[in-house]
């Protein structure tokens, strides 16, 4: 039996896409790097409104991909990111949180934690995938993108700590990062 060259060079390729990251649909590999345009995030707030990431265009905002709702650590950053909430407000940041879970869950874990900021349901992965985010078994990994005014990723962290990462996003922004 004769094995086609593109049948051949799959495990290859497999084996690069997964030991390199994510391919992206803009052709790259592994988390969008510093520079690049972010991609549109629609998610919605405790009311069900929608909210874009473009919309806080001319100010900095942070994507947040975490595994899953009301999880302990998911739980933990969402709090910390609502404790400092003020602070947010106060340095012009928007802050928009990403999973693979549904809008419905979205909105009821919102309204538990009465979370001031927008979540959104990325339940066929596709923005995880825009911004190069690995996932395993659905759950996307907790990584961040601070977004600039000017809507370019300024700054990425590959790996939260979701008791500390409220801190780390708005030292970053005030350093202009």
């Amino acid at each position: 039996m004769r094995i086609s060259a593109a049948a051949a060079s799959l495990p290859l390729l497999l084996t690069f896409a997964c030991s390199h990251g994510v391919v992206r649909p803009d052709g790259g590999i592994g988390l969008l790097p510093v520079g690049s345009v972010a991609p549109e995030v629609v998610g919605a707030d405790v009311n069900a409104q929608e909210v874009r990431l473009s919309s806080f265009k001319g100010k900095a905002a942070v994507v947040f991909f975490y595994p899953r709702d009301a999880s302990p650590g998911c739980t933990k950053e969402v709090c910390g990111f609502r404790g400092a909430w003020k602070r947010f407000q106060d340095a012009g940041i928007g802050v928009i949180g990403v999973s693979s879970d549904s809008a419905k869950s979205h909105l009821e874990w919102l309204r538990k934690e009465q979370l001031p900021f927008a979540l959104a349901a990325d339940v066929s992965g596709d923005v995880a995938k825009s911004y190069g985010v690995p996932s395993t078994l659905g759950f996307e990994s907790r990584v961040s993108f601070l977004v600039g005014a000017d809507g370019k990723v300024a700054k990425v962290w590959p790996a939260v700590d979701p008791a500390i990462h409220f801190e780390e996003v708005l030292a970053a922004a005030a350093q202009g990062h």
